[in-house]
């Protein structure tokens, strides 16, 4: 009886990571002691998922945009803007981009894991953020299971810092599935001291009876989480009436454009009253009015020359 032919079946092609989750927002490696393991951090999360609106100025169908204004001068060049620390009142230490580069800290593309601690050690005050780890390349996915392991048979968290854009972190590495998980974490200076808040609460016994039917009520609706159990109710019934509404009105067709990079102009009431009533005045004034105009022709021409030279 003759064999029937059998078909070699091609390896599965491995599904890129970036391919479906865009560019990782870190590149490094994981270090424990002597060993090392190239991974890549992606957000866990999606900001995408709540709706998001924008201001639009009814009468005349058009985008609200914001602009810098200096109240008296009107809009004002990105270039002159420097950031001000207020460390009295009314008294400001000002900071320009270059001085925020020179104390950058230095992006060593590794998270040193240098303490390991219980699952319930950490307040769940101090997580922040949540980011999905995976090896970095075929070769670092032996390391990368290992240590996913030995952290889920231990029921331990790694904790350590590391920089992402510009900016150090503390965090804390997991498992998570079948990969790792880093949640940043809150510096103790940000956590603000829960005593205070709650003082006047008291340190009354609760009622033996109430407590009883307290702990009952609580055992009886007791169970696993289920994310998808949770519905966002108000984005929800807002989708329904925006798409009632596009299909019992027209859409109204908005004019996005976009400023000009000088800004639009703002008018100061007080100065442009000001303004009037001097030009009034020269009017009357023949003589007066006719050198106040050669006075600000020669404050032009000086202005230009100054622009001239900077640039």
């Amino acid at each position: 009886m003759a064999k029937r032919a059998t078909r070699k079946r091609a390896p599965a092609k491995k599904r890129s990571v970036a391919s479906s989750s865009g560019r990782p927002l870190w590149t490094g490696q994981l270090r424990l002691a002597l060993v090392s393991v190239p991974v890549q951090i992606y957000s866990a999360t999606k900001s995408g998922a709540r709706l998001s609106f924008h201001q639009v100025h009814k009468p005349s169908g058009k985008r609200i945009r914001y602009e810098k204004v200096v109240p008296g001068i009107g809009p004002v060049d990105t270039d002159d803007i420097f950031k001000g620390y207020e460390i009295s009142k009314g008294r400001y230490v000002m900071l320009s981009e270059d001085d925020f580069d020179d104390v950058k800290i230095e992006a060593r593309k590794t998270f040193d894991l240098v303490q390991f601690v219980d699952y319930c050690e950490i307040d769940p005050i101090y997580f922040e953020k949540p980011y999905y780890v995976v090896p970095d390349g075929d070769l670092a996915e032996d390391a990368y299971r290992v240590l996913r392991d030995a952290l889920r048979s231990t029921k331990k968290m790694g904790v350590g810092q590391f920089v992402m854009r510009g900016r150090e972190y503390i965090a804390a590495l997991k498992p998570c599935g079948d990969g790792m998980l880093i949640e940043t974490l809150r510096f103790a200076d940000e956590v603000r001291e829960a005593a205070p808040i709650f003082a006047d609460i008291g340190n009354a016994k609760s009622d033996t009876e109430l407590l009883s039917l307290a702990k009952e009520l609580i055992e009886r609706k007791s169970a696993s989480f289920d994310p998808e159990a949770f519905k966002d109710k108000y984005t929800d019934a807002l989708r329904s009436l925006i798409e009632a509404r596009s299909k019992k009105t027209k859409p109204v067709e908005v004019d996005d454009e976009e400023l000009p990079s000088e800004g639009a102009q703002v008018i100061d009431l007080v100065e442009a009253l000001k303004r009037s009533v001097r030009g009034n005045k020269q009017e009357k004034n023949p003589a007066r009015a006719s050198a106040s105009r050669a006075k600000t022709s020669k404050t032009k021409k000086k202005a230009k020359t100054t622009r001239r030279k900077a640039g």
